[in-house]
């Protein structure tokens, strides 16, 4: 029997693992669809779970942050865990790593990283407390280390099976598919109003709102929240739906406000004169 993932493989920064419940429920309801799509794919596990509840479907994950290369090289991060281990033996867990224990270890994590492969994010958990995450080894040297190394490999034995990977824009995806009926989009973006360092994508607030678009005409699940201000905009826009854009033929002016050396923000000024508004 095809084992099934209720969370995935490695830490991932947004995966549904709280949601993997009810939304096996919700896939209930397309029991008449031939065709999902993991449109924001992620780690993938929307797509997992969707193909372990509807092995007849068409479940098509989008890998938009290269997840596979972290399961292709997770026997490279399960040796680099043992011998991390095996250098804190003794070492009380969960206390910070200080000294000659420290360079030890960033002197082992040091080597794969020169010889091309660290996966950051996985070690983030293991080395770091309160859901930090570094993306690479720079990063990684100037934090506080732990000792909260994991205790047993990671596993991902036919966590993609069955599934078909692709790694695309989620637009030309979308558009490949958007005249097929038997459709149905599974739709979790970056949320508005949230930490999204760890995805691969910069994203403006047009950018979530694009996402919008794909939603009309087709059955979907969507993922969004209670941070996100993404549902009170559309009720508002709804109730004012003839408003149009303030803004247009507006001038602008930005400066650059520096908070310290490293941290900066843009001011924008818009105006628009008696001219222009009629």
């Amino acid at each position: 029997m095809e084992k099934t993932y209720s969370q995935a493989p490695l830490p991932f920064v947004g995966q549904k693992r709280m949601f993997a419940s009810e939304f096996r429920k919700v896939l209930k309801r397309f029991s008449d669809k031939t065709v999902f799509i993991d449109l924001f794919g992620g780690s993938g596990l929307l797509s997992h779970i969707t193909k372990r509840e509807r092995p007849d479907a068409t479940v098509i994950y989008n890998d938009h942050d290269n997840y596979r290369e972290r399961l292709g090289n997770i026997h490279r991060t399960n040796e680099l865990l043992e011998d991390l281990r095996e250098i804190a033996k003794g070492y009380p867990r969960h206390k910070k790593i200080t000294g000659s224990m420290r360079d030890v270890f960033l002197e082992r994590i040091l080597q794969d990283e020169q010889n091309g492969f660290v996966d950051y994010l996985t070690l983030s958990s293991s080395l770091l407390f309160s859901m930090k995450y570094v993306l690479n080894f720079e990063e990684l040297k100037k934090q506080n280390l732990y000792n909260k190394l994991r205790q047993n490999d990671y596993s991902c034995d036919g966590y993609l099976d069955g599934l078909e990977v692709v790694c695309c824009d989620y637009k030309e995806l979308a558009d490949k598919y958007n005249a097929d009926t038997d459709v149905v989009f599974l739709v979790d973006p970056p949320y508005m109003a949230t930490d999204i360092s760890t995805y691969k994508m910069d994203w403006r607030l047009q950018d979530y709102l694009d996402v919008l678009l794909i939603l009309s005409g087709h059955p979907f699940v969507y993922f969004t929240s209670g941070k996100s201000p993404i549902l009170d905009f559309c009720e508002w826009m709804e109730q004012h739906s003839g408003i149009g854009n303030p803004f247009r033929g507006t001038c602008k002016s930005t400066l650059t406000a520096r908070m310290n050396y490293n941290s900066s923000y843009t001011d924008i000024m818009l105006y628009k004169g008696t001219a222009e508004a009629a």
